[in-house]
């Protein structure tokens, strides 16, 4: 199986602030990975960095090219990223920001395909969102906007895909919707999905691999199961918590304080 995304000894520092220390990660074509950790563990930078978007010092290889070989149409075809908090166009209706997502298959001043159309029409239906395709962006709700960041994102029809905090602002229905929907496109199209997640229980409901980030480090990498262990919650998160076996994956349970002997 070939590589969608290589990075080694990746670092990086913000303001003078190292944030990431020298991170080994690979990740298969057609795999999804999901990196979790505390706040401020680098979880939103790692992803910032793949996707071209702040300085780093080490190597990250997209499909096998160095990332900084790539144009930025080019990288644009290859990676396709939703934000934690996108910028929101004043005034944009939903369909030309969805729209957006294919500039890197339009030339300059130039208009958009019928493909370029059909692409966009197909993903507005699959995330519902084809009733809100005249509606200004910055009208609808936070996690109706949030379907449209990540459409904007799947009409760019790009290989890989990096979705921060995907499924924050949306109601437990629409975030199996979207999840699911990032599935069956990782099945259909071979994508490539890495996000950062911060609900556990549902990151390793749909994660092939885990990996926890902790203050800039990976400190454990491997299934759902491997990583989402009492033992490792609780050393990292500073978390009481019981790990209930699942039928796809560890469920996450906070535990009381008062309860606290119980998981002792």
């Amino acid at each position: 199986m070939s590589t969608a995304v290589s990075i080694h000894d990746l670092r990086v520092s913000l303001g003078g602030a190292p944030i990431l220390h020298g991170l080994d990660l690979a990740v298969a074509s057609g795999e999804w990975v999901t990196v979790i950790g505390p706040n401020g563990a680098g979880k939103s930078t790692l992803l910032r960095a793949i996707g071209g978007l702040v300085p780093f010092a080490g190597a990250i290889s997209l499909l096998g090219t160095p990332s900084d070989r790539l144009h930025r149409r080019d990288r644009a075809r290859l990676l396709a990223t939703v934000p934690q908090s996108p910028t929101v166009p004043p005034g944009m209706a939903v369909l030309d920001y969805v729209l957006l997502g294919r500039t890197p298959y339009i030339r300059p001043l130039g208009r958009e395909s019928r493909g370029d159309l059909a692409a966009v029409d197909d993903v507005l239906h699959r995330l519902d969102l084809v009733r809100f395709s005249d509606r200004p962006l910055e009208t609808l709700s936070g996690g109706e906007r949030q379907r449209a960041f990540l459409a904007r994102a799947l009409a760019q029809g790009a290989t890989v895909l990096l979705l921060d905090e995907p499924t924050s602002a949306l109601d437990i229905g629409h975030q199996q919707e979207v999840l699911d929907l990032v599935d069956e496109l990782r099945t259909d199209r071979s994508l490539t999905v890495l996000a950062s997640m911060h609900d556990l229980s549902i990151a390793g409901e749909y994660a092939d691999r885990m990996v926890l980030l902790a203050a800039g480090h990976i400190v454990a990498s491997g299934s759902p199961r491997d990583v989402l262990t009492e033992k490792l919650l609780s050393e990292h998160y500073g978390a009481r918590v019981r790990v209930i076996d699942g039928e796809h994956g560890p469920l996450i349970v906070p535990v009381r304080s008062s309860d606290r002997d119980a998981v002792t």
